[in-house]
């Protein structure tokens, strides 16, 4: 049993806005004796867009006529229909994702690009998108160690520590190559990022708007930039604006990392220094911040890995790295397919014990009501290998205790169990409810609290449903 898919990713970045197709092989890979296991086992890229700089309004909005004008023609080029994807990720990143009118245009790009498209942001996802994208996670796999991918794009680079293949930890600070532009005709200053303004107030240096840029005035900059990307990663403790440059959260170093990969545009920079003679050839700094990384410790005293991609990364991944297939033993009572933007109410260790759960279901379900008006959510815990069918009974009747406000409503059911269990819990539940409410049971899917997830419709057969999981977190 094989299926394709047609998968779509669009990421709007601070520098650069993108479109890869991407086709996807599910293949049953499970013997004919056996419950079918369902995987992806091919994804090959289809049609690559042309690189574009992300259009704007000003400084704090996004120009969506043009975005969508760019979309729009590379669709017409690659020969394909929105009505012909299947799954996908819109990704916004950086410093765009901090734009006044960033919600409104993901969304708009969400409906325009295809039924299961969806919107995602946030520096965590972006760091692990871009990091497979780069092909890092695999080689980390095939050696055996642990590397870190930093990904540079205009505003921010985003980390991801790969373990053997898994991703241990993400980070993002606020380091990229177009926190400083200038004008290339002149050769002048024409914007500083608030954070690169407090480093320079800070320092004293005589950098502002206005005056002529050269590389040797703006070199204590980059090295400054440099040792921050050097602390994230373990090689020194002592910068003082490490801190203050940390857009969410850093990486916790619990293990040695051996080796390191970059993506992003600065990437060819720091790869091929010598393909970039002009220092200001992007109207920016990331040429020089490139030619820093490449002279820092972060090249000296850590393998270097040379990406599968580089300014594509972010892209690649979304496209061929963010959809994920459910367990072949699911239950859904009705194909309502596909779902998007559900959020996800995830249940701790604590309370996925079935004496606990009804309880913290009903608590949390709270946080989904607004105006006395409850929105569907899908319930995520981790579950149990092998569980008796006593032990699954106790499971399906506090799921419903927990739930009942959502029966009131007469939403479906949504639950999601990362073990093996899924057909016989939801068989249970649907039983429970004398088969008169829908109930959709899928498992194999990891999910963490705040995160959405949309459903597609069935796949090989209706044994399984492509998910993707997202992140709608939008900077300040």
């Amino acid at each position: 049993m094989k299926e394709e898919l047609l998968s779509v990713g669009i990421d709007l970045g601070t520098s650069t806005t993108q479109l890869i197709f991407s086709r996807l092989t599910v293949e049953n890979m499970a013997t004919s004796y056996t419950v079918p296991r369902m995987v992806i086992t091919r994804k090959e890229i289809q049609y690559k867009s042309d690189i574009y700089f992300t259009p704007l309004l000003d400084q704090t909005r996004i120009d969506f006529g043009k975005v969508r004008e760019i979309i729009e023609r590379e669709y017409e080029k690659a020969g394909i229909q929105k009505d012909e994807i299947d799954t996908g990720a819109v990704i916004i990143t950086g410093e765009t994702a901090g734009k006044e009118n960033a919600r409104e245009v993901i969304h708009a790009l969400s409906g325009f690009a295809g039924d299961f498209v969806v919107a995602t942001a946030g520096p965590d996802l972006e760091s692990v998108i871009s990091g497979k994208g780069a092909g890092t996670d695999l080689y980390s796999k095939e050696h055996h160690l642990t590397a870190v991918n930093i990904d540079i794009g205009g505003g921010t680079s985003n980390l991801a520590v790969f373990c053997r293949g898994d991703t241990v930890d993400t980070g993002c600070l606020d380091i990229g190559g177009r926190l400083v532009k200038l004008d290339r005709e002149t050769g002048r200053i024409t914007y500083i990022a608030p954070k690169i303004q407090k480093i320079i107030e800070s320092e004293g240096w005589e950098i502002s708007v206005g005056t002529i840029a050269d590389e040797a005035l703006l070199k204590p900059l980059l090295v400054q930039m440099t040792e921050v990307l050097e602390q994230s990663v373990g090689l020194r403790r002592d910068n003082p604006y490490y801190e203050k440059m940390i857009t969410n959260q850093g990486i916790h170093l619990s293990q040695e990392i051996s080796c390191i990969s970059f993506s992003g545009g600065v990437a060819d920079v720091v790869y091929h220094p010598e393909k970039f003679t002009d220092p200001f050839l992007f109207g920016d700094i990331g040429v020089l911040l490139g030619r820093t990384i490449r002279e820092s410790a972060l090249f000296r005293n850590l393998q270097v890995i040379e990406s599968a991609e580089t300014i594509r990364a972010t892209v690649v991944g979304a496209g061929s790295h963010t959809t994920e297939i459910s367990g072949s033993t699911i239950t859904y009572t009705k194909e309502v397919f596909p779902i998007k933007n559900l959020p996800v109410l995830k249940l701790s260790e604590e309370e996925s014990e079935p004496a606990a759960m009804g309880d913290a279901i009903r608590k949390k379900l709270e946080w989904f009501t607004v105006e006395g008006s409850i929105q569907q959510t899908a319930v995520a815990f981790t579950g149990e290998d092998n569980p008796s069918f006593l032990r699954v009974q106790e499971y399906a009747e506090a799921l419903l205790d927990g739930m009942e406000p959502l029966l009131r409503a007469g939403l479906p059911l949504i639950v999601v169990v990362e073990n093996d269990m899924a057909k016989v819990l939801g068989q249970t539940m649907y039983h429970l409810l004398e088969w008169k409410r829908e109930v959709i049971c899928l498992d194999g899917i990891h999910l963490a609290e705040g995160e959405y997830i949309d459903i597609g419709k069935p796949i090989a057969e209706g044994c399984v449903l492509p998910v993707v999981v997202k992140t709608l977190v939008f900077s300040k």
